[in-house]
């Protein structure tokens, strides 16, 4: 019973530490890799690997949505899939990035957001967060994407003009991730985190150059470990479900949260 994780880049990801981890302590024999899709390759060659289920990550998460024979659950509403299950020569996409960002800030109960990015992951973000009734404001370095928000206050990096302050700035670019970019221009990141309470950065194994900027404010800083391993729960469970596999959920929360 094979799984894995699907990205461009993807040698970082600390998935299968996590996934072999429960398979392990849950007694479930299982498996969980990593898989390079190059971006020239076509999403529908997954089907040739007999896996299980996968998780996608950056890039691919919009095309997985368009991929995908059925789509279950938020990730209908949201337009990007991080979790699919192969079923009958069928891919079946869910979305667990969602749920699993909003269990990491649900304590902070933040009024309004301000999200930098306009990808898959931001999409998540911004509908839990709509969805939570905490009021989002999305900015992007091009236009394009934000077509894709229409219900949201969008704007591009030449025409943001902040009106209030925001209790939470996250970064959903991948800006850090191989390189020292910040997501924006520090004269206009520095006083917007002057204002926060919260930095979240969803990149995760490194301290980012959004997140010592925040730190240097001493404002309080989040990566995204916490939300990799909410969603990978959330994703294990998923998987399992699809393959009428039954265990102990506690077993299951202890062995990802303790393990990186």
């Amino acid at each position: 019973m094979q799984f894995a994780v699907i990205g461009n880049p993807i040698s970082h990801s600390l998935s299968p530490i996590l996934h072999n981890h429960a398979f392990k302590m849950l007694g479930i024999p299982g498996f969980y890799g990593r898989y390079l899709l190059q971006e020239n390759q076509s999403f529908y060659h997954l089907r040739s690997l007999h896996l299980k289920g996968a998780n996608i990550t950056v890039p691919f998460k919009e095309v997985a949505f368009n991929s995908c024979d059925e789509i279950f659950g938020i990730a209908r509403e949201i337009g990007a899939v991080n979790t699919i299950i192969f079923e009958k020569g069928r891919m079946l996409g869910y979305n667990t990035d969602a749920l699993g960002f909003y269990l990491c800030i649900k304590d902070l109960a933040p009024k309004n957001a301000l999200i930098i990015g306009a990808g898959g992951s931001a999409k998540a973000v911004a509908h839990i967060l709509k969805q939570k009734a905490i009021c989002v404001t999305l900015i992007n370095r091009s236009k394009k994407r934000l077509k894709d928000f229409k219900n949201f206050e969008c704007f591009t990096f030449d025409t943001f003009t902040p009106k209030n302050p925001y209790d939470l700035i996250i970064n959903t670019t991948p800006a850090g991730l191989t390189n020292s970019d910040l997501p924006l221009a520090k004269e206009y990141l520095s006083p917007l985190l002057k204002k926060a309470r919260l930095a979240f950065d969803l990149i995760y194994g490194r301290q980012t150059p959004f997140l010592t900027l925040a730190k240097s404010i001493n404002i309080a800083t989040s990566d995204g470990k916490a939300m990799l391993i909410n969603q990978a729960i959330l994703a294990f469970e998923i998987f399992m479900e699809s393959q009428n596999i039954t265990f102990d959920t506690k077993i299951l929360h202890q062995s990802m949260q303790h393990i990186l």
